[in-house]
C-alpha cells in the first residue's frame, strides 16, 4: 500500500475511512468521558461537598492515583489479551463495560456518594488499562508505514482535544446551580452509549498471537513484559523516552491549579485556560509531526522536541517571576496583561515540543516491535508511564513540601529534561544523526525526494548512489524510511565534525586493498553482516567524491558483496548538489566558500525500482544511476 509523496492523502483523510474513523471516534469519546467524569468529581469534592476524610487539597491526588493504579496492576494482563484476542471484540466489550461504570457513577453523582464515585474512578482506570494496548496495536494493523506517523498524530491530537473538552464540559456542568450533578450523570451515560454505538463500526482486527497462553499473575507478567520490551533495545529506549515525557508532562498538568492561583493570581477559569493552551500545544505538535516528517517515522524530531521542552520550561520560570501580586483575576483580566502572554506562549510551545517528541517515538515502537507481541510491549509502556507519573507527582510534591515554589519545580524539571535528553541521545545516536540529517535537508537545503517508495521499509537490500559531496550520507539518511549503514572511504573519518557523525552512524570504513588488505577484508565482512541482519547497506561505487561533477566509472565492490549474499539493489541518484559548499568544486576541495550557493537551494534525491541480484553489473548500475540523475 505505497503511494508516491505527491498523491499521498493527508492525515485528515483518514477520518473519512472506515479502517480509521470509527476507531478514532471510539477513542475520542472514551477519553472525553474519562475526563468529564474525573474533573466533575474533583470539582464537586473541592468546591461543593465537605468530606472530612477527603480534604480538597488531597482530592485531585487521590483521584489521580486511583485512576493510575489499574495501569500498574493490570497492564500486563490486558497486553496479553490484546495480542491473543481479536481486537474489535475487546474494544466493544470495553465500551459496554463503560456504560455499566457510568450508570453506577450517575447514581453516585445524584446521591453524592463519594465512595461509590471513587470506586468508579478505579473502574474507569481499569477500562482505560484494557483499552490502551488495543489502541496502539490496532493502528499498525490498519495503516501503512507511510500513514502511521499521521495516524498516531491524529490519535494523540484527538486524545488531547477530548481531554480538554471533557475537562471543560465537566467543570461547566457540575457548576450549574442545583442541577449540576444530574447533568453530569446524564452526560456521562450519554457519552458511554454513543461510544458503544460508534465501536460497532470498527473493522475486524485479527489476533496477532492467538495461541498465547495467558499468565494471570500480574506481578510475574509485568516483569516478563518489561523483559520482552528490553529484547529490542531501540524499542525499550523509546519506551523510556515516552515515559519520561509523561513524567515531564505530569509535573505541569498536576500543578496548573496551584500555579494559576498562587503564582498567576487567577481564578479557577485561569487554570482551565492554562489547560487549554497546553492541550492545543500538544495537539499542534502532534499534527506537525506528519507535515515535518514527510509521512515517514522521523525520529529526528525527537531531539528538536527535547530541546524545546527544556528551553520553554526554563523560560517559563523566568516569565513567571516577579508578576505583580493582585487579587483573583478572571480570564479577561488575566489576558489583558502583556506579562501573561509570555507565560502562555512558553506553556504552548513547551507542549508543542512534547508533541513533536512523543509521536515519532510511539510510531517507532509500533513499527519496530514484533507484531505477535506488540500489544504486550505497549502494555509495558503503560506500566512504565504509570510508574514514572507516580514518581513525578511524589517528587514534585516533595519539592513543594520542602518550600520550593511552583516555578522552581518547573525550572528543575526543565533542567532535568536537558540532562535526560543528552543521556538518551548519546545512548541512541540514531536520534541525533536523524536530527542533523533533518536540519540539513530542511534548514540548509530545499530537499525533494522522488521515488522513495522504492527504498524498502523492511528486509535486506543494497542502495547504490552517486557521490557528489561530503554530506551525501546525511541526505540519504534523511530520505530513508529506516536506518542504513554506509560503506565509506576511510579518509572521510578524519574530517572534523562529519567524521564524528559518521562514527556515530556506525559507518563502515573501507581502505583500498593494496593499501590495507586487512581493513579491506574486514569492511566486506561487516557489510555482509549488515545484510544478514536484514538491514539496508549503502555504497558509493565510484569510490570517492566526484571532482568534476560527472559520474565516474563504478568499481566492482558491489559484485563481491552480492556474490556472498544476493539481495535486491536499489539505484539512487542525488541531484543538484554539485556546486554546493560540500562538493569539490573549488579546485577539487570541498567546504571552502560557505555561501557558495544560497541557503535553501534546491537539491534532490531520485530512487529507481530495485534490481534483482542476477541483473546487476557495475555497468548496468552506472547506467541506471546516470539516468536517474538526469531525470531529477
Amino acid at each position: 500500500m505505497h503511494h508516491t509523496t505527491t498523491d499521498q492523502p493527508n492525515q485528515f483523510d483518514l477520518l473519512r475511512q472506515r479502517r480509521f474513523a470509527p476507531f478514532f471516534w471510539t477513542q475520542f469519546l472514551g477519553a472525553g468521558n474519562d475526563n468529564l467524569f474525573k474533573f466533575a468529581f474533583t470539582v464537586m469534592v473541592t468546591y461543593q461537598l465537605q468530606v472530612a476524610w477527603l480534604p480538597p487539597a488531597l482530592a485531585g491526588l487521590v483521584i489521580g492515583a486511583l485512576f493510575i493504579l489499574p495501569f500498574v496492576l493490570f497492564s500486563a494482563t490486558s497486553g496479553q489479551l490484546a495480542d491473543k484476542l481479536e481486537k474489535t471484540r475487546i474494544i466493544r466489550f470495553v465500551k459496554t463495560l463503560e456504560i455499566a461504570i457510568m450508570a453506577a457513577a450517575a447514581l453516585g453523582f445524584m446521591t453524592h456518594n463519594v465512595l461509590l464515585l471513587l470506586g468508579c474512578v478505579f473502574m474507569m482506570g481499569l477500562h482505560s488499562t484494557l483499552f490502551g494496548p488495543v489502541k496502539f496495536a490496532y493502528l499498525p494493523q490498519h495503516l501503512s508505514e507511510r500513514e502511521i506517523t499521521g495516524g498516531n498524530g491524529m490519535v494523540e491530537m484527538g486524545t488531547f482535544v477530548a481531554i480538554l473538552l471533557g475537562n471543560l464540559a465537566g467543570g461547566l456542568l457540575i457548576a450549574l446551580p442545583g442541577v449540576g450533578a444530574t447533568w453530569v450523570a446524564v452526560a456521562c451515560v450519554a457519552s458511554a452509549l454513543l461510544g458503544r454505538l460508534v465501536a460497532q463500526g470498527v473493522p475486524l482486527s485479527p489476533a496477532t498471537d492467538p495461541a498465547l497462553q495467558i499468565n494471570w499473575n500480574p506481578l510475574s507478567e509485568t516483569w516478563r513484559n518489561l523483559r520482552l520490551a528490553r529484547e529490542n533495545i531501540v524499542v525499550f529506549r523509546s519506551l523510556l523516552g515516552i515515559s519520561w515525557m509523561w513524567f515531564f508532562g505530569a509535573v505541569f498538568l498536576a500543578n496548573f491549579p496551584v500555579f494559576a492561583k498562587e503564582v498567576l493570581h487567577g481564578d479557577e477559569h485561569v487554570a482551565s485556560l492554562l489547560l487549554v493552551v497546553f492541550s492545543v500545544g500538544i495537539g499542534l505538535g502532534s499534527l506537525a509531526c506528519e507535515m515535518l516528517s514527510r509521512r515517514h517515522v522521523e525520529i529526528g524530531l525527537v531531539p528538536a522536541g527535547a530541546i524545546g521542552m527544556s528551553l520553554f520550561a526554563v523560560d517559563l520560570y523566568f516569565a513567571s517571576r516577579g508578576l505583580p501580586p493582585v487579587g483573583s483575576q478572571t480570564v479577561t483580566q488575566f489576558i489583558a496583561q502583556p506579562a501573561h502572554w509570555r507565560v502562555m506562549a512558553d506553556l504552548g510551545l513547551l507542549a508543542l515540543s512534547a508533541g513533536l517528541y512523543s509521536v515519532p517515538m510511539y510510531a517507532l515502537i509500533q513499527l519496530r516491535s514484533q507484531p505477535t507481541h506488540r500489544a504486550r510491549i505497549i502494555a509495558a509502556n503503560n506500566i512504565l508511564n504509570a510508574l514514572f507519573m507516580i514518581v513525578s507527582s511524589v517528587g514534585a510534591g516533595a519539592m513543594l513540601g520542602a518550600g520550593f515554589s511552583v516555578p522552581q519545580v518547573f525550572l528543575a524539571t526543565g533542567l532535568l529534561n536537558a540532562a535526560v535528553g543528552v543521556y538518551i541521545f548519546l545512548l541512541v545516536p540514531e536520534y541525533l544523526l536523524r536530527f542533523v540529517a533533518f536540519l540539513l535537508s530542511r534548514a540548509m537545503y530545499r530537499f525533494r525526494v522522488q521515488g522513495d517508495e522504492h527504498i524498502p521499509t523492511s528486509g535486506a537490500a543494497i542502495v547504490v548512489c552517486n557521490h557528489v559531496s561530503t554530506v551525501d550520507a546525511l541526505l540519504l539518511m534523511a530520505a530513508s524510511p529506516r536506518p542504513m549503514r554506509f560503506l565509506m572511504d576511510h579518509r572521510i573519518f578524519s574530517v572534523p565534525v562529519l567524521g564524528w557523525l559518521f562514527k556515530l552512524a556506525k559507518a563502515i570504513p573501507i581502505a583500498p586493498q593494496a593499501e590495507n588488505p586487512a581493513a579491506y577484508a574486514a569492511a566486506f565482512d561487516t557489510a555482509d553482516q549488515v545484510l544478514a541482519d536484514g538491514d539496508l547497506l549503502c555504497l558509493f561505487p565510484e569510490g570517492g567524491i566526484t571532482r568534476d561533477g560527472t559520474l565516474q566509472a563504478f568499481k566492482p565492490g558491489v559484485m563481491k558483496i552480492l556474490a556472498r549474499r544476493p539481495v535486491p539493489v536499489v539505484p539512487v541518484a542525488l541531484t543538484h548538489l554539485w556546486g554546493s559548499y560540500f562538493s569539490r568544486i573549488e579546485g577539487g576541495v570541498a567546504m571552502v566558500r560557505p555561501l557558495r550557493r544560497g541557503l535553501f537551494s534546491a537539491v534532490g534525491l531520485v530512487a529507481g525500482p530495485a534490481l534483482a541480484p542476477a541483473e546487476v553489473t557495475p555497468e548496468v548500475l552506472h547506467a541506471r544511476v546516470l539516468a536517474l540523475s538526469q531525470a531529477g
